[in-house]
């Protein structure tokens, strides 16, 4: 979203656990479109609120999993801040051999720029 949409909003990526170390397929398939993810660390949403964003200085939440979006209203029924599940493929573990499982998670990254390009407009840079 960053890459699409660059400074037009303030965007961070939390979820409902922390691993520390981003997926090194989704490091891969981001980098074929020139989206730098291995320096990037996960974080959670209660790590987001530790390290000083407010959740309710936020518009909108893009839950990608069931447990995202059941946690993010959660965190969001005292505050008016809009949630939106987008029910994406969870690529992790799907696949027997490494072509088949990058090939899955290609999947879910264009299926995110498809949501995101249906939601947001074109891509502005």
């Amino acid at each position: 979203m960053k890459q699409m949409y660059g400074t037009e909003c303030y965007i961070q990526s939390a979820g409902v656990k922390s691993d520390l170390e981003i997926d090194g397929f989704s490091i891969a398939v981001c980098q074929e479109l020139g989206v730098e993810l291995s320096r990037h660390k996960t974080r959670s949403f209660d790590e987001m609120e530790n390290w000083g964003d407010d959740l309710s200085s936020f518009d909108l939440v893009l839950a990608l999993s069931p447990a995202s979006q059941r946690r993010a209203l959660e965190l969001t029924r005292v505050a008016h801040i809009d949630v939106e599940y987008w029910p994406i493929l969870d690529p992790t573990g799907l696949g027997d051999d490494r072509d088949t499982r990058l090939a899955r998670y290609r999947d879910a990254r264009d299926q995110i720029i498809a949501r995101l390009t249906e939601r947001f407009g074109a891509a502005r840079h």
